[in-house]
């Protein structure tokens, strides 16, 4: 039961902060990655088009880049004004850390990231392309140590607790925690991923109004490569890390199946396709379920069983709503981008990829699937940690600070406020990128131009047509 207080305040706050963050410094990740194989390609082929497309993107990864940079600084003051007890405690260990992310990928992004935005024709090209990939690689190991602290978090290890202090014994093991591998692997591909859907539907929301475009071809084209590539290994990462979750967190798993009693012997475990968990009465309403394909997926056998919910004590049982749900929105949203790429490659072999205009319209109406995929998947990760900060041995409410209910409330409406200012000028100028069609310099086939107005009917198409239409 959530109340007004300090402590459900700070959760609420930084949940809310974090969910925020979290979308672009995903963003960054997967689209300096594009940016670097389209200079690439460039510097290989000598086809302008693909520097076209480079620099199309390069306006919009400064601006993503430039929002995570200033939204990611705000939590670390959280932890030291609403998480303080957590940031004494664990200091010893996340601190350096976090202080190893600064020195060995943040200086590094800095550092050549005025090179890569401003040094195209300044530069020699193999320099920039060294700057573009070394800023790629600045944000890839960015994430390598934020995932090392949260998995940390997860699943710690190395460690020994010293008046209630965590002090490292092995820096080696408390880096490579037993679901560091796992998580690394997932974000990597939910990045990818995200990036790859977005491209997508700009590239085929320009293609619906401009089949000739020869850079929302090789837009469309390459993420729908991406698609067809990174999905199927999202779902094995995904599969890994939900083992390695059952391994160290069965109360997790248990309360994203929605998994209150055992089976009747030899039963298995059903998946529970949909229901309504009552966590106050420790059952499901509604649910309608599928004999033994929980045991498949779960257990990797057809009788395989899992504990549940009601051997925890309720303590320590996760809010099996919001797992429960946001797990399936998760899966849900992974399965449609399978299927879609599992079409493109069907059209592609067809040589219909660039004329099939109903996939065109789905593939930009799924433009957010990936970031609406991947918040799913943050809520479900870090959801299911609770009720503790380090699994298993740091509870939440031992983690708040002493501070008034009143302080937090006051910085929570303000954070609301500027947030959502930020967030409305960067949605309403990126739209307005977005709608302005990339440059291309090599001629397409022929094509017959057609108006933006009624390309995609509802809401995605909507936006985009009207931001095109306040350039």
């Amino acid at each position: 039961m959530w109340t007004l207080d300090a402590y459900h305040l700070a959760r609420a706050q930084f949940a809310f902060t974090v969910g925020f963050h979290i979308v672009f410094p995903t963003f960054s990740i997967g689209l300096a990655a594009y940016l670097a194989v389209l200079e690439g390609l460039w510097l290989r082929t000598g086809r302008q088009v693909y520097m076209d497309v480079y620099q199309y993107w390069l306006k919009i990864f400064a601006i993503v880049f430039g929002i995570g940079v200033v939204t990611g600084l705000v939590m670390s003051y959280e932890f030291g004004t609403n998480w303080s007890e957590f940031a004494y405690r664990t200091g010893p260990i996340l601190g350096p850390l976090l202080g190893y992310e600064t020195l060995t990928a943040f200086f590094m992004e800095a550092g050549f990231l005025g090179i890569m935005l401003f040094g195209i024709n300044r530069v020699d090209k193999r320099l920039h392309f060294a700057a573009t990939c070394l800023v790629t690689l600045g944000t890839h190991i960015s994430a390598a140590w934020i995932l090392a602290s949260n998995s940390w978090m997860q699943t710690p290890a190395g460690y020994k607790i010293v008046n209630g202090v965590f002090e490292p014994v092995s820096w080696l093991h408390i880096i490579f925690n037993p679901s560091y591998p796992f998580r690394f692997a997932h974000m990597m591909g939910a990045a990818y991923l995200s990036v790859a859907f977005a491209v997508g539907a700009i590239g085929a929301f320009h293609l619906l109004r401009d089949r000739g475009n020869q850079a929302a071809r090789v837009m469309f084209s390459m993420a729908m490569w991406m698609a067809a590539c990174a999905t199927p290994f999202q779902i094995v990462a995904g599969d890994a890390l939900g083992l390695n979750s059952l391994q160290y967190q069965p109360q997790k798993v248990a309360a994203m199946e929605g998994d209150w009693a055992a089976p009747e012997p030899g039963a298995g475990e059903p998946v529970v396709l949909f229901g309504v968990p009552d966590q106050q009465h420790r059952v499901n309403h509604d649910e309608v379920t599928i004999p033994h394909v929980g045991s498949l997926y779960l257990t990797h056998s057809w009788s395989g069983t899992i504990r549940p919910l009601d051997a925890f004590p309720p303590a320590d049982i996760p809010d099996v709503p919001v797992l429960f749900y946001g797990f399936r929105i998760m899966v849900g949203l992974g399965l449609l981008m399978f299927a879609i790429g599992v079409v493109s490659l069907w059209l592609r072999w067809r040589g219909q990829l660039y004329d099939a205009r109903w996939f065109q319209r789905i593939v930009v109406a799924t433009g957010p699937a990936g970031f609406c995929a991947l918040l799913a998947g943050w809520v479900v990760t870090e959801a299911g940690r609770q009720p503790y900060t380090v699994y298993g041995l740091l509870r939440t409410a031992q983690s708040v600070s002493p501070v008034l209910t009143s302080d937090v409330a006051l910085s929570l409406g303000a954070f609301a406020v500027i947030y959502s200012i930020v967030l409305a000028a960067a949605l309403l100028f990126l739209l307005r990128l977005f709608a302005k069609a990339p440059v291309s310099h090599e001629a397409g086939p022929p094509h017959v131009p057609q108006r933006a107005a009624g390309i995609m009917p509802g809401p995605a198409g909507a936006i985009l047509n009207s931001a095109e239409g306040t350039r």
